[in-house]
């Protein structure tokens, strides 16, 4: 039964990423709505917070946002196997699709129709994102420092690379805790809030400690 069961589930899993890859446009940022629509809001695997972090981490090793997403998303969810049938069912429809216009391209690419086609489709992708964006901002951006960080960090990105903006984010992230701890303020990072000791009544009751 266990064994039917982790069967069943890798099949979810490689069905769930196989069904949204062919159909984000733009790369691993226009795949995070339908990740977040499939994974969170369909399937309940995991939380928007997860989908946050694992974003995050996906763009701090090497590889395609895509694929390190859902690799990593897979193995929160069925450990290795979970990992491999995410990463073939993300790769799959990818490469089936590329193929099959790379055969096609020669035969059309000079067709001012289809132009047109792809000139849209580019001007959808940055909506895709922005939307993306603003579904990520809604967990990610909870304080005044959080805000502050992302501030910073959009103009930042113009003149560093996204790799070195990350640690910097963590860094600043290290910092603002020190400094908050120092002042008196007990950080509840699992409920995305500051707990103020002045103001809390359960802090004196030992919940803030």
């Amino acid at each position: 039964m266990k064994v039917k069961f982790q069967w069943k589930l890798l099949l979810q899993i490689f069905w769930s990423f196989f069904k949204i890859s062919p159909v984000t446009f733009g790369g691993g940022f226009a795949m995070i709505p339908f990740i977040i629509k499939e994974i969170v809001d369909k399937r309940k695997w995991l939380s928007h917070e997860d989908i946050t972090d694992v974003i995050a981490l996906s763009q701090t090793v090497p590889g395609a946002v895509a694929v390190n997403s859902a690799t990593f998303i897979g193995h929160r969810i069925g450990g290795i196997r979970g990992a491999l049938a995410a990463m073939i069912g993300v790769s799959l429809p990818t490469f089936l699709i590329v193929l099959s216009l790379g055969i096609s391209y020669f035969f059309v690419q000079d067709n001012p129709k289809l132009e047109a086609a792809f000139v849209s489709i580019r001007a959808t992708i940055v909506a895709i994102i922005v939307y993306a964006a603003f579904k990520i901002a809604k967990t990610a951006i909870f304080d005044k420092t959080t805000f502050f960080i992302m501030a910073i960090g959009v103009p930042v990105l113009f003149f560093i690379h996204p790799i070195v903006a990350i640690f910097l984010g963590a860094i600043a992230g290290l910092v603002a805790i020190k400094i908050k701890q120092k002042l008196g303020y007990t950080i509840d990072l699992q409920k995305n809030k500051e707990v103020d000791p002045t103001t809390d009544p359960d802090y004196f009751m030992g919940a803030g400690i």
